[in-house]
Protein backbone atom coordinates (compact mmCIF):
# COMPACT_ATOMS: atom_id res chain seq x y z
CA UNK A 1 0.00 0.00 0.00
CA UNK A 2 1.37 3.20 -1.29
CA UNK A 3 0.96 5.83 1.36
CA UNK A 4 -2.32 7.88 1.41
CA UNK A 5 -2.32 10.81 -0.35
CA UNK A 6 -4.43 12.77 2.13
CA UNK A 7 -6.10 12.30 5.38
CA UNK A 8 -8.61 10.07 4.91
CA UNK A 9 -10.97 11.49 7.52
CA UNK A 10 -10.28 14.67 6.60
CA UNK A 11 -10.78 14.60 2.97
CA UNK A 12 -13.29 12.04 2.90
CA UNK A 13 -15.27 14.88 5.40
CA UNK A 14 -14.13 17.91 2.87
CA UNK A 15 -14.56 16.07 -0.09
CA UNK A 16 -18.20 14.68 0.87
CA UNK A 17 -19.40 17.98 2.19
CA UNK A 18 -17.90 20.06 -0.32
CA UNK A 19 -18.00 18.38 -3.50
CA UNK A 20 -20.91 16.03 -2.93
CA UNK A 21 -22.78 18.90 -1.15
CA UNK A 22 -22.23 21.25 -3.63
CA UNK A 23 -22.28 18.98 -7.05
CA UNK A 24 -25.54 17.96 -5.43
CA UNK A 25 -27.12 20.73 -5.58
CA UNK A 26 -25.84 22.10 -8.98
CA UNK A 27 -27.39 18.54 -10.66
CA UNK A 28 -30.21 19.72 -8.79
CA UNK A 29 -30.67 23.18 -10.02
CA UNK A 30 -29.56 21.85 -13.19
CA UNK A 31 -32.40 19.37 -13.45
CA UNK A 32 -34.55 21.88 -12.62
CA UNK A 33 -33.65 23.90 -15.72
CA UNK A 34 -33.74 20.50 -17.70
CA UNK A 35 -37.53 20.50 -16.49
CA UNK A 36 -38.15 24.24 -17.39
CA UNK A 37 -36.36 24.71 -20.91
CA UNK A 38 -36.22 21.39 -22.58
CA UNK A 39 -40.49 21.03 -22.88
CA UNK A 40 -40.61 24.42 -24.60
CA UNK A 41 -37.38 23.81 -26.79
CA UNK A 42 -35.31 26.32 -25.18
CA UNK A 43 -31.80 26.04 -24.55
CA UNK A 44 -31.44 22.92 -26.28
CA UNK A 45 -26.91 23.10 -26.45
CA UNK A 46 -26.26 24.62 -23.07
CA UNK A 47 -28.23 21.85 -21.57
CA UNK A 48 -27.59 19.10 -23.29
CA UNK A 49 -23.59 20.52 -23.17
CA UNK A 50 -24.13 20.52 -19.53
CA UNK A 51 -25.27 17.30 -19.27
CA UNK A 52 -22.33 16.05 -21.57
CA UNK A 53 -19.73 17.71 -19.06
CA UNK A 54 -21.22 16.26 -15.76
CA UNK A 55 -21.04 12.69 -17.27
CA UNK A 56 -17.29 13.79 -18.28
CA UNK A 57 -16.28 14.99 -14.79
CA UNK A 58 -18.29 11.74 -13.25
CA UNK A 59 -16.06 9.63 -15.79
CA UNK A 60 -12.60 11.81 -14.61
CA UNK A 61 -14.05 11.48 -11.24
CA UNK A 62 -14.66 7.56 -11.31
CA UNK A 63 -10.92 7.29 -13.26
CA UNK A 64 -9.39 8.35 -10.27
CA UNK A 65 -11.43 6.84 -7.60
CA UNK A 66 -10.26 3.50 -9.27
CA UNK A 67 -7.15 4.41 -9.68
CA UNK A 68 -6.93 4.79 -6.02
CA UNK A 69 -9.00 1.58 -5.10
CA UNK A 70 -6.42 -0.12 -6.89
CA UNK A 71 -3.15 1.72 -5.60
CA UNK A 72 -4.46 0.94 -1.98
CA UNK A 73 -5.41 3.88 -1.14
CA UNK A 74 -7.76 3.99 2.19
CA UNK A 75 -11.44 3.73 2.24
CA UNK A 76 -12.04 7.30 3.22
CA UNK A 77 -10.30 8.33 -0.32
CA UNK A 78 -11.29 6.29 -2.81
CA UNK A 79 -15.14 5.79 -1.72
CA UNK A 80 -15.91 9.46 -1.96
CA UNK A 81 -14.18 9.75 -4.87
CA UNK A 82 -15.50 6.92 -6.96
CA UNK A 83 -19.16 7.59 -5.32
CA UNK A 84 -19.33 11.27 -6.72
CA UNK A 85 -17.82 10.18 -9.92
CA UNK A 86 -20.25 7.31 -10.25
CA UNK A 87 -23.22 9.83 -9.54
CA UNK A 88 -22.23 12.29 -12.11
CA UNK A 89 -21.67 9.39 -15.05
CA UNK A 90 -24.96 7.23 -14.55
CA UNK A 91 -27.53 9.93 -13.63
CA UNK A 92 -26.96 12.51 -15.93
CA UNK A 93 -25.97 9.94 -18.33
CA UNK A 94 -29.51 8.46 -18.32
CA UNK A 95 -31.33 11.30 -18.75
CA UNK A 96 -29.50 12.68 -21.74
CA UNK A 97 -31.97 10.38 -23.97
CA UNK A 98 -34.93 11.46 -21.94
CA UNK A 99 -34.12 15.33 -21.89
CA UNK A 100 -33.46 14.84 -26.36
CA UNK A 101 -36.58 13.51 -26.34
CA UNK A 102 -38.40 16.39 -24.71
CA UNK A 103 -36.71 18.52 -27.39
CA UNK A 104 -37.65 16.26 -30.21
CA UNK A 105 -41.74 16.75 -28.69
CA UNK A 106 -40.83 20.20 -28.69
CA UNK A 107 -39.69 20.52 -32.13
CA UNK A 108 -42.85 18.39 -33.38
CA UNK A 109 -45.25 20.86 -31.40
CA UNK A 110 -43.68 23.11 -32.94
CA UNK A 111 -44.08 22.45 -36.39
CA UNK A 112 -47.54 21.28 -35.79
CA UNK A 113 -48.44 24.76 -35.06
CA UNK A 114 -46.65 26.22 -37.41
CA UNK A 115 -48.82 24.06 -40.11
CA UNK A 116 -51.88 24.80 -38.33
CA UNK A 117 -51.29 29.03 -38.99
CA UNK A 118 -50.23 28.07 -42.47
CA UNK A 119 -52.80 25.72 -43.46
Amino acid sequence: MDAPWFDPVTFGAWFGAIVGGGAGALCGIWGALCGILSPRGKGRKVILGGMFMFVIIGLILSGIGLFALISGQPYGIWYPILMVGLMFSIIPGALIPVIRKNYQQAENRRIAAESIRVG
